[in-house]
């Protein structure tokens, strides 16, 4: 059984997986660069938490910046990435009936001290997100420098059922 396996067996077993081996370290290396070219291109805006009309800009809540991924606008790598994900989606769909039919992606960059506070993944208003996925490009990253993405249990909010730090990563290859 290969990693792929495990992680779909694993997300179907207790709704969330983590791997740090699902994307290509080639591709990952690319998405780093593009990541960095548009951040100096200051293409990258505050985020803003709510959807379409009723979204606010508050940094107490929400404190990076971000740059929405479509394809053809940044180069190859962030092609290789919306495909690789729509294959992804596509498995998802075959393996879970996830119906899903739509995707969006950005990257996001927080200042040293700045993070997003404890929220539901998708909007009040609907069940649009289905599938949060996150995909940690840091360089280096050590467990003092915090940022951990926090996983809380469904029938318990205030339990913390995993906490996930970036990987430690170099060019070239995912730990």
């Amino acid at each position: 059984m290969g990693p792929r396996n495990e992680f779909f067996d694993t997300l179907a077993d207790q709704h969330w997986a983590i791997s740090d081996h699902m994307v290509d370290p080639d591709l990952h290396e690319r998405l780093y660069r593009a990541c960095q070219h548009n951040w100096m291109l200051e293409r990258f805006r505050p985020a803003r938490t709510g959807r379409e009309h009723t979204s606010s800009l508050n940094s107490d809540t929400r404190g990076d910046s971000i740059f929405w991924l479509t394809a053809g606008q940044s180069g190859s790598a962030t092609d290789d990435f919306l495909i690789w994900a729509d294959t992804l989606s596509q498995e998802m769909n075959r393996l879970f009936y996830a119906g899903l039919n739509s995707s969006e992606f950005h990257f996001a960059r927080y200042p040293q001290g700045q993070g997003y506070v404890k929220h539901m993944d998708t909007h009040h208003s609907g069940s649009f997100r289905r599938i949060s996925l996150v995909l940690y490009l840091n360089r280096q990253w050590a467990d003092t420098d915090g940022g951990e993405l926090c996983l809380y249990a469904p029938d318990d909010h205030q339990r913390v059922i995993k906490r996930v730090l970036p990987p430690p990563w170099k060019a070239g290859c995912i730990s």
